[in-house]
């Protein structure tokens, strides 16, 4: 189960702090501070160092084991069938696993052009074809090239730290680079469930802090329609 106080957050900016709390890059740099001349520390300060030191490495779980994959645009155009090229990167089920993860991979403005990083659920491949994924959709939110970064943390974070009220429905998220916009889509289980994905529209539009109208697509209009395929909901 995840530790709420590391974790919960009702803002982009308290998401970013919280977990950010539990970053190694954003922990360095600080001293301790320096003992008075002539002062004594005493076996209070010293447990109470040796607690918090002990707090520091005990791992934070998450509720949920989740998959980082990368499908890579070099190896696309060898491969006869979409998806053959995906390939898993790291599984990580605790806030330390995240960050050592995340602080050693190209974040979206890094990625060369056509290539797609995931996070999804553990054991939920990001296709079309997987049985959790079958009958749901996405939410897609568009940046200028290069300019993603902020809002694909933020989405991680509030995903894997359980932020979505109809968190359950969610199976993971994908950002997408290409020529001239980067892409960020939250795919889910049920699209049908209008309600469930209204909740989950609102309250990531509230986190990314996102005042554009966004849409959610079902994926049986993607594989039908490819690029034309419609909005069924806006939020």
């Amino acid at each position: 189960m995840v530790v709420e106080d590391t974790i919960k957050a009702t803002s982009a900016e308290d998401l970013s702090n919280s977990i950010a709390n539990q970053n190694p890059r954003g922990r360095g740099g600080e001293e301790d501070e320096e003992l008075e001349e002539g002062e004594i520390v005493g076996d209070d300060d010293l447990d109470s160092s040796n607690l918090t030191a002990a707090l520091v490495h005990q791992p934070h779980p998450l509720e949920h084991s989740w998959t980082f994959w990368f499908d890579n645009p070099s190896a696309k155009s060898k491969q006869a069938t979409w998806g053959a090229s995906m390939r898993p990167i790291y599984t990580f089920s605790t806030v330390e696993e995240f960050w050592s993860v995340y602080n050693n991979i190209h974040h979206p403005s890094k990625l060369a052009l056509r290539a797609d990083l995931y996070c999804f659920k553990h054991k939920i491949e990001p296709k079309w074809e997987d049985p959790v994924c079958a009958s749901g959709g996405k939410w897609t939110v568009n940046f200028s090239r290069g300019k993603s970064d902020n809002g694909w943390l933020y989405t991680l974070l509030a995903m894997i730290g359980e932020q979505f009220d109809c968190g359950d429905e969610i199976c993971g998220a994908v950002v997408n680079v290409r020529s001239g916009q980067d892409k960020i889509s939250i795919w889910t289980k049920n699209a049908s469930n209008e309600a469930a994905q209204a909740s989950i529209g609102k309250q990531w539009k509230e986190f990314l802090d996102y005042n554009e109208s966004i849409g959610f697509i079902f994926h049986d209009d993607a594989k039908k329609f490819d690029r034309h395929a419609k909005n069924k909901y806006m939020v």
